[in-house]
């Protein structure tokens, strides 16, 4: 169990970090002709990242749901038919969020 005082702590470091990442991030350079450039690489940087941590978390959840599905259905094989169709939409609804990420994504790059 972690005490009080190390999540104060913690909390610090993490304020901390953040300031400073934030003095770095909000940094100009002062050039006049570098403002598109720099607006295309932070897109697509973003859209790479982007698809990642969708495809990382929809990937996440759904090997998750088809567990705990698998595991009630094994557990119980009579309850299959009340299991399988609640798994299977929210099967569907997690995908969505990832092709919803996809699709931000492909309208980002339109701008670049």
């Amino acid at each position: 169990m972690v005490n009080r005082t190390s999540k104060y702590v913690l909390s610090a470091l993490v304020a901390l970090g953040v300031m400073l990442v934030a003095t770095a991030a909000f940094a100009s350079d002062g050039g006049a002709g570098s403002n598109e450039f720099d607006m295309k690489k932070w897109i697509g940087l973003a859209c790479g990242l982007g698809i990642a941590v969708a495809a990382f978390g929809g990937a996440l959840g759904q090997g998750r749901t088809a567990s705990s599905a698998l595991d009630g259905i094994a557990r119980n094989p009579g309850a299959s038919g009340k299991i399988f169709t609640p798994m299977i939409l929210g099967l569907a609804l997690i995908e969505s969020l990832v092709i919803y990420s996809l699709i931000i994504s492909f309208l980002l790059l339109g701008k670049i």
